[in-house]
Parts: C-alpha cells; structure tokens; sequence
C-alpha cells in the first residue's frame, strides 16, 4: 500500500480510483510550504494541480517518493529537471483538458471578432450602442495558430468550418501532417505578416517565454488580433499593450498571463481586450477527466508499469504498435541479461520492419529496463534506467531497418556475446513470441520461469532436459527447439510452472553436450 498525497482538489472519481487500488489517500489543500515539506517527507506519490510548488526541497523532503502526478497539462509549478535527477516521475493529463482549452480558444476568437463581452457590459448599463461594437467575420480571413499539437490541430479543425485559411508555426511539424489538416506552414515572421488572427498554443519554456514580444510584434499584420489560451509570459504583455496602445494591434483576448491574477499588467483595463480567469480547463468534463486520467497514471507508476503521460521520459509518445512491444522489449532484456549472467559493458537495440518506421525510444527504454533489473538493487524505472545504465558503463547503440526477412515487426538484443529477437504473433498481431537466442530460431512464448539450453545437436538431450525438470517437479508449459545450425548445435527454451531449482542447472551443467543452461524469471507485467 503506498501512501497518496493530494494537496489539491480533484475528481471524487479520481480520488475512488486511488482507494479502490488499496492505497492510503490522504487530501490537505491549502499547505503552505513548510506545511508542504512536513507532508510530502513519507509520501509515495504526490497529487497536484496548478497551484502547488514542487520545487527542489520539496523533492529533496520527499524521502519516498515514486511518482509526481499534475491533474493538467501544464507543469510551470514543476521541478521536472530535478526530479529526473532524482528519479522520481512526472506524469500529467495532458488529454483531458484539449477539447476544452480548443472550445475556449474559439469562444475567446468570436468574443474578440464581434465585442461579445464589450457589448453585453453595455446593455447590462442600460445603454444600446449597436454601432459602437461593429465586428468582423471570421470567414475568409487568416488564422495564425502557434504551435500545432494537440490543442492547436483541434482549433484548426474548428476554424476551418468557419471558412478561415489556415497557417502555422510548428517547427516540430511535417509539411505533410500539416496538409493533411488544410494548414500552410509558414516561419514565424511570416505568419504574423500575413494573419488576420493569431492563436497561441505553445507549453512554456525558455526559448517560448517573451516569444511574443516588441520586436515579432513590429512585423505583424495591421490591425491583427492575438488570442492566447495556451500559458501565461509567451506574450509580453507590456509590448502588447503599447502595440494595442497604438492601433497596431486591433486587440487581444487572453485566458493566461505572466502572473496570475494579473494584478499589475498593464493589458487589464484595455477596451480593446477580452480577458478571463484562465478557464481554459474549466469544464466539468475536463476536470473529471483531469482527476481521474492523474489517478490512473499514478496507479501504473506506482505499479512500476509503463505510464504513458509520464512527462520526464526520454522519449516521445508511444504508437499503439511500440506499445504493444513494451513487455515483449523488457523481457528479451531480461533474458540477454540471465544469459549473460552479468551486466554487458554494450547493447545494441535493433528494429526491422514496420517497427523500424515507429518512435521507438520507449522501446529501447523498456530493454533497458529489463536488463537492469537483475543488475541493480533499486527499482528500475523508465526514467532512471538511462542514468542507472551510464553509471554501470553500459552503452547504448540502436539501429533500425525497415526491410525484415522474415517478419513484420522484428526486436533484435545484442550484446558482444549474445543476442536475443522477439516479435508479436498471433490473429491479431498481439502475443509475443521469443523467436531468436544466440542464432537459433525459435518460437515460444515468454514466461515467468524459463529455461534456455544450449547444447550439442544429438539424440537424448531434449529427453534430459525434461527428466530433471520432473524429477524438480516442475511441468513444462511451453517448449520450442531450434533446428540444428552449422556448428552443430541447437538450443530450447522451455517456460515451467514456477522456479527451477539450483540442482537442475548444476545437473544440466555436468551432462557432457551442454553447451550451457540459464534459468530466467522475467515478472515482466502485460506479459
């Protein structure tokens, strides 16, 4: 049972999940920070949303802790750099929150483009100045979306049934994922001439706070609009304001701001804005779905399972295919670490075919993983298996092809002795399979308790392999052999009902032909 610390509000639903899983919930909202400290010293995971500083001596108080969950998207409020350092993941909700900040972002467009709270101020005054708030369409004229991801492709989607043409920044982008969503990509400096409308969807860091400034401003279009429901200091808000000041800039709608509330900025109190709350998330469905989507990621980290918004990774997000392999690529590290019996001083990561086209970082990742994990006494995880893999000399080299002789998908280990390969099988493409140990194919599932045997190619070996496992008591699940190689040899793999005793490997070891016998425990979870 691990203990939860949740020092802000989120879902009851979320908070039920936590529970339900046998763990201990503790709620304290309002902590200041030495309250924090005090807290977080025996907590395994910590719960938050925007307004709790997880800072550097927060973490260092944190003796326990596994796991940093933030029931959002953004992390300003996060050491992340230190806690990777630390080993402790970070893991957010990055999903649950998109089709709400997209909506906001077209309710700002709209409140800007026709004067909606301007006007509706006036009426509630008992005035009716209809020609004091003349607008513009929307239709035809140019939208510049900053950033497109996730929020950012959601307001494209949008504005184009609005007749809007389309243009964006997003150096991360290909032309051709931007055709496909009827956008034009353009460098900064030339969106900003040519767009009507500017929306920001950018995270916030050092090369994006100030991005927005004097000088980009200088170069926009006469009479552009700028909207930013993204993160707070993209914009500089001082040369926004002179711009608007000025007549440059026809006006801005804003959600966030460079601090919040924006007591002091000198865009509050301008005719020409729109300003909110940042209500970006507020919705009832976001916020449901931000506590309960935090509480399932905490649930796998603490798990020691893959956590796929886990945000301190060395790796982008994981396709449906490479996920799919993340068991299968922590159990043939496993298994080339049980064959080598030690930590080898270099690893080489292959992947062929349809796999090799994929983001497989996550992949490598989970190999590393499973090697380490009988090399090492800490827990290993897929934030500090890198750094836990450099501290032991253990270099990492991976190469792809995407041309396979023999399989769709293919995930080849090497080490400088020995190689291990595993693919998916089956209907559906979805069981693993070991298919390759030390050039011999095979094809068997992996197991919790294996035995692999490399041994001359005569008669009888197969038949002493399964006396000493019955004599140990133990029924064997799963056999394949591999036909004989060139050298003469060939080799099992076997998976068993539960551990095979000490006395099996030594009888295996002192029967003439055997070349070698490894026994594997791969508690690999999905598998």
């Amino acid at each position: 049972m691990a203990r939860v610390l949740v020092t802000e509000t989120i879902a009851e639903e979320g908070l039920q999940l936590l529970s339900d899983a046998g763990h201990e919930v503790v709620v304290r909202t309002g902590l200041d920070h030495d309250g924090l400290l005090e807290a977080v010293a025996d907590a395994d995971a910590l719960i938050i949303r925007s307004a709790t500083k997880v800072t550097a001596d927060v973490l260092e108080a944190a003796h326990h802790l596994v796991v940093v969950g933030r029931a959002g998207i953004g992390l300003d409020n996060v050491d992340v750099e230190t806690a990777t350092k630390r080993g402790v993941m970070v893991v957010n909700a990055p999903q649950s929150n998109i089709v709400s900040a997209a909506e906001h972002t077209l309710a700002l467009l709209l409140a800007l483009a026709r004067h909606v709270p301007q006007a509706h101020a006036s009426v509630q005054r008992g005035e009716w100045r209809r020609s004091a708030f003349q607008g513009v369409e929307l239709y035809g004229k140019t939208l510049g979306i900053i950033g497109l991801g996730r929020i950012g492709a959601l307001v494209a989607q949008r504005a184009n049934a609005f007749g809007m043409r389309l243009v964006a920044y997003d150096p991360y982008i290909s032309q051709e994922r931007a055709r496909k969503m009827g956008v034009t990509l353009l460098d900064l400096d030339e969106l900003m001439a040519t767009s009507d409308i500017v929306t920001i969807h950018l995270p916030k860091s050092k090369e994006t706070v100030g991005l927005v400034g004097a000088a980009l401003l200088a170069k926009a279009k006469p009479g552009i609009r700028i909207v930013n429901a993204s993160r707070g200091g993209i914009i500089d808000e001082a040369a926004l304001a002179e711009a608007i000041a000025r007549g440059h800039v026809a006006g801005a709608a804003l959600d966030v701001f460079a601090e919040e509330p924006p007591t002091n900025s000198p865009i509050v109190g301008l005719d020409q804005v729109v300003l909110t709350p940042h209500l970006g998330a507020s919705t009832a469905e976001a916020q449901s779905k931000a506590g309960v989507t935090i509480a399932e990621q905490v649930l796998l980290a603490l798990a020691n399972e893959f956590v796929p918004f886990a945000v301190n990774v060395n790796a982008g997000e994981a396709s449906e295919l490479v996920r799919s392999f993340l068991p299968l690529a922590e159990a043939l590290g496993v298994l080339l670490g049980a064959i080598e019996g030690k930590l080898p001083e270099q690893l080489e990561i292959a992947y062929e075919g349809e796999l090799a086209s994929e983001d497989t970082r996550l992949a490598s990742l989970a190999v590393l993983r499973g090697i380490l994990s009988g090399a090492v006494e800490e827990p290993v995880s897929y934030v500090n298996a890198p750094q836990l893999a450099a501290e032991r000399g253990l270099s990492v080299r991976e190469s792809t092809q995407v041309a396979s002789a023999n399989y769709h998908s293919l995930l080849v280990v090497r080490s400088g002795a020995h190689v291990v390969g595993g693919t998916l099988a089956g209907q559906r493409a979805s069981e693993p399979r070991v298919v390759l140990v030390d050039g011999h194919w095979v094809e068997v599932p992996p197991s919790r308790w294996m035995l692999v045997v490399r041994n001359v190619d005569r008669p009888g070996m197969v038949g002493v392999v399964g006396s000493l496992l019955g004599q140990a008591g133990r029924s064997i699940d799963a056999m394949a052999v591999s036909p004989r190689t060139d050298d003469g040899t060939a080799l099992m793999v076997l998976g068993v009902d539960g551990p095979i005793p000490d006395e099996v490997l030594t009888e295996l070891d002192a029967t003439d032909g055997i070349i070698y016998a490894r026994t594997v425990t791969c508690a690999v979870a999905g598998l």
